[in-house]
């Protein structure tokens, strides 16, 4: 059972953490733990001693645990508490150790993980834990300022910081957090009618936002934050592959191409599956559960809300009723097909920022169409605005990216537009310009200009006319044979004439090269000049043809190729127009 596994694993994270509490008075860490990438201890909802401080109270208040009630690991908790409340800024913030100072973002994700252990403790009755909840409560009466007045960086921030001034509002009331929640959600959702949020970031983001509108919708009142939530909760049925892994292959943040699993979407499943009593809800939670390694960071961890709501811990299906077998594993399914991204973007310039952020961005990928195919144990994606435009799962084997690079800008080239074709298969285009520019005319010339130093940064660059301006377009047709085990890539580009292109097939480490005719262009990567190119990973493999070696370059600048991968480079030449042809290996 899923509750019984999290109690061991958190017993072993007590056993694991204990160690690494600072516990010498004259450090500046006394009270803390030492979080082992970085060898300091910080307070933040990941690694840092709030996560431990989770671990270690829901060890002392639950019967089930081996550290139930354990007076020496009271007195850690304590001697933690202190260090937080140390280490919090005069302004109620807190900076979590590695880019953000001072940030009522990451505050606010400790404020949530916080409040949780807090009603936890303060749930259980235990006298001894008093002075642990005194610290506590008066870390969190001290964040009032920060999340009332705070801001953020990025869009799923706002999510986390309605939760944390829901969370606030609990223990202390007041309209002035309320307000300013208002004030969050008085901008929007920034969700596709398809479930897909800002940063698609299926790894990581997109479960913050999921649980971070439950928090706020229960706590605030506003059982409509929950519609969202929904829709991206039932989105992400079309985005694992049959290992478990989530599609990270077009994220917008730095899950980019990494593994991640289900594990984070287990709360907001199980929350949602229990209200509404949805079969495929059920089945993800249970599929979410079977990835859950530990309870959690401080600000999701699964065995606190156990502990909070019993009814958490499953099972979510009748009896007798595997919930798993409500959730798909043949499927072709288009996401934001028929979303008018372009009609967005067009309204951009109205908005008055010109396309200037400051300490984040835009999000202009937001909404374009990705494609997931899933047959059994092969699992297909198809991507636009991200510098991978195929990516395949097959067995054991994973081909992790098809890539195109050229130097035309130089860089990768993103398809923008993806279309369905009837008889089955994708067509994907990109278009990138490039020209120059002429003079400033004299009128505009600033007073600098005259003078014996003209900085370049000084001219009104805006004003300068284009000349001379090439367009480079790149047309891919992607086609399944039609029992899907091969694939098709047809790949086409015509002008600008002599644009020296490269093919990238990025592999994962873990297979090995078997076949090709290779010539050597660093660690684990090589350019294919000819012969069947057959990679392989136990019994299983994935075979190309179309080899092609029209110039010399070892890679395109701007254009870095993954490490611990292996990669395999195909160099074309503008005009070209090749087929590479993916044949996988036969699947019991």
């Amino acid at each position: 059972m899923l509750y019984e596994r999290l109690v061991q694993k958190n017993d072993e994270a007590v056993r694991q953490g204990l160690p690494r509490q600072i516990l010498e008075p004259e450090s500046r860490y006394y009270g803390g733990t030492v979080d082992p990438s970085t060898g300091i201890a910080w307070v933040n909802h990941t690694s840092g001693t709030p996560t431990d401080m989770c671990n270690w109270g829901t060890a002392l208040v639950n019967p089930d645990s081996a550290f139930y009630q354990d007076k020496e690991l009271l007195e850690r908790l304590l001697l933690a508490s202190k260090f937080v409340l140390r280490n919090q800024h005069a302004d109620g913030s807190i900076s979590p150790g590695w880019t953000n100072y001072h940030s009522p973002p990451d505050t606010a994700f400790v404020v949530v993980g916080y409040s949780q252990l807090y009603e936890l403790l303060d749930r259980s009755g235990w006298e001894p834990l008093r002075p642990v909840l005194e610290n506590m409560r008066l870390f969190l009466e001290r964040t009032l300022p920060a999340l009332v007045t705070g801001g953020c960086h990025t869009p799923n921030h706002r999510w986390v910081l309605c939760a944390a001034l829901g969370c606030l509002h609990k223990l202390f009331g007041g309209e002035a957090l309320l307000m300013r929640a208002d004030e969050w959600l008085a901008e929007g959702m920034d969700i596709t009618p398809d479930g897909e949020w800002t940063e698609r970031s299926n790894g990581i983001y997109s479960a913050v936002s999921d649980i971070m509108l439950i928090y706020a919708a229960r706590l605030l009142d506003r059982p409509e934050l929950l519609e969202p939530v929904r829709l991206n909760l039932r989105m992400m049925v079309y985005l694992v592959h049959p290992s478990g892994e989530v599609v990270t292959d077009y994220s917008g943040r730095q899950d980019l191409g990494h593994f991640h699993n289900l594990s984070p979407y287990y709360l907001p499943y199980a929350m949602l599956a229990f209200q509404d009593g949805d079969p495929l809800l059920a089945g993800m939670a249970e599929l979410a559960g079977q990835a859950l390694e530990d309870p959690g960071v401080a600000s999701v961890n699964v065995l606190v809300r156990m502990l909070l709501e019993p009814e958490l811990r499953g099972p979510f299906a009748p009896d007798g009723i595997s919930a798993a077998d409500a959730v798909p594993t043949k499927y072709e399914k288009v996401l934001n097909g028929e979303f008018l991204r372009g009609g967005y973007l067009e309204q951009m310039e109205a908005a008055g920022h010109h396309g200037r952020i400051f300490h984040s961005r835009l999000h202009t990928d937001f909404g374009a169409p990705v494609a997931r195919i899933r047959d059994g144990h092969t699992s297909v994606t198809l991507m636009t605005e991200t510098p991978s435009f195929f990516a395949l799962r097959h067995g054991s084997t994973r081909l992790l990216a098809v890539q195109a690079s050229s130097y035309f800008t130089p860089g990768y080239v993103p398809m923008q537009d993806m279309k369905r074709l009837e008889g089955g298969g994708y067509i994907l285009s990109g278009e990138q310009k490039k020209g120059y520019y002429g003079p400033v005319k004299p009128e505009l010339l600033p007073a600098s200009s005259t003078t014996p130093i003209s900085p370049w940064y000084l001219l009104p660059h805006q004003s300068r006319e284009l000349t001379h301006e090439q367009t480079f377009g790149v047309e891919i047709e992607a086609i399944p044979s039609e029992d899907g085990q091969n694939w098709r890539l047809h790949i086409a580009a015509e002008e600008a004439a002599d644009v020296m292109t490269q093919l990238s097939f990025v592999f994962g480490s873990e297979g090995e090269i078997t076949s090709g005719e290779l010539l050597e262009a660093g660690p684990d990567r090589w350019l294919w000049s000819g012969g069947t190119l057959r990679y392989e990973c136990g019994e299983d493999w994935i075979e190309l043809e179309g080899a092609e070696l029209a110039h010399l370059s070892l890679s395109v600048r701007e254009a870095n190729l993954p490490s611990s991968c292996k990669v395999v480079l195909l160099n074309l030449l503008t005009p070209f127009d090749k087929t590479i042809t993916i044949r996988l290996s036969p699947q019991a």
